[in-house]
């Protein structure tokens, strides 16, 4: 597949799809995409969902008490704190005094669950990057550096690049860029204590809290469309969830005929066997995206402790990959957790299994529900998903999202704002 392809798809410069909103920044966008019948009729559907109380995605619509004990970090786990109370500090330090009020907001507060990720603003939550001079940028990315592995932070702000690409191939330079991304911090920076931060934007959304050493990254949206960069200051660059890709792909071969058979819910991406609603129109295959915090997800596919040992050893690699944001302590707590589950652990399909078939695929236990999709086209031109435009979900079921259930344990006496 050459590096671009998805350039046959793209828009006239004049296509109503594009002309009607060129021009705009974020705040007139926001208010034409109110009125738009289509982005209208998504956040009419989801605002209901971001005004439930919490409890948390489950696969029964029971939240299983005790899942998430709250404990001090284990030598050789413990997030980086420190490092993230000085970045964070040095952003409430940076923003203006008015600013500095919009920024901040309780460690428990409703506000965690305004994320989103399409290019609409529907929830402006903390500060707008873009609005917001260099060294508050600069700020906000130190602090989201200084939380993530290296890896990590080189994916968000992959995430963050394509998107700014994708709006100088579109000509949207004012809706699509490097730094349209809202900042919001929740909770006091402290070493101990429940705090964090959330950046979230077109095809990157990212919740972060740590409490007495532990981290939490969930929910994380990461996509990309296109998915590679070719051309200009970052060409090359690109293809970030190809390993996920390649790990699923030698999965789905590797199993055994029966249970490859299992897994497969349904044979093409929009099946005539789905049952109504099946594919959204924003969410395509996706579960557990923005707005859906107490999603009933049931477990689907085939068991992964049935699995032949190699495939369960890419079970656990594809994990892995979703967990690569996370600094290399968290990282291995999580991964701990995940294979205390493994007896728990399912695994499902949507869609072709060869080398350049579009899919989706979901691992899901009690502790973790990670998905990928292909998707169709939003401002390229195709209605049929393609292999470049790709979304990825990360979950905490039974209640740890925004890291909800630690702080929830956390004595509340102690909690600041």
């Amino acid at each position: 597949m050459g590096s671009s392809e998805y350039r046959q798809y793209l828009f006239p410069h004049d296509h109503p799809r594009l002309a009607g909103i060129r021009g705009l920044d974020a705040y007139g966008y926001r208010e034409a995409a109110r009125k738009d019948e289509f982005t209208g009729g998504l956040i009419n559907g989801w605002e209901p969902l971001y005004l439930a109380p919490f409890r948390g995605v489950s696969e029964n619509g029971e939240v299983r008490p005790g899942l998430h004990p709250l404990e001090t970090a284990r030598p050789g786990e413990r997030a980086p704190v420190e490092e993230m109370r000085e970045m964070a500090l040095r952003l409430v330090d940076v923003v203006s005094d008015a600013d500095r009020e919009r920024l901040s907001f309780p460690v428990d507060a409703p506000e965690w669950q305004t994320w989103a990720n399409p290019e609409f603003m529907q929830f402006d939550t903390g500060l707008r990057l873009d609005f917001q001079p260099p060294a508050v940028q600069r700020a906000a990315l130190a602090l989201v550096e200084a939380s993530l592995s290296p890896e990590g932070y080189a994916l968000v702000r992959e995430m963050m690049r394509i998107n700014g690409f994708l709006g100088e191939v579109v000509d949207l330079p004012k809706i699509l860029n490097e730094f349209s991304y809202n900042i919001a911090l929740y909770g006091t920076p402290d070493s101990e204590q429940p705090w964090g931060w959330q950046l979230y934007g077109h095809h990157a959304a990212v919740n972060c809290l740590v409490v007495d050493g532990n981290m939490i990254v969930s929910p994380m949206f990461l996509g990309a469309e296109p998915d590679q960069i070719d051309e200009g200051e970052y060409a090359g660059s690109g293809r970030p969830f190809q390993r996920r890709v390649d790990l699923a792909l030698e999965l789905m071969n590797l199993l055994p005929d029966d249970q490859r058979a299992a897994a497969v819910l349904f044979q093409q991406m929009v099946d005539p066997a789905m049952p109504e609603g099946r594919v959204h129109p924003g969410d395509e295959r996706h579960l557990a995206g923005a707005f859906q915090d107490n999603r009933v997800i049931p477990f689907e596919g085939t068991p992964v402790a049935r699995m032949p040992e190699r495939a369960r050893e890419l079970v656990l690699d594809i994990v892995e990959e979703f967990f690569s944001v996370l600094p290399e302590g968290p990282r291995a707590a999580r991964m701990r957790q995940v294979r205390n589950h493994l007896q728990d652990m399912w695994w499902c399909w949507i869609g072709g299994h060869q080398p350049g078939d579009v899919f989706y695929f979901r691992v899901q236990s009690p502790v973790v529900v990670a998905e990928l999709d292909h998707h169709c086209g939003v401002f390229l031109d195709y209605d049929t998903p393609r292999p470049f435009h790709i979304h990825t979900v990360l979950r905490t079921p039974h209640g740890n999202d925004y890291g909800r259930a630690w702080v929830t344990q956390w004595p509340s006496g102690n909690l600041e704002e």
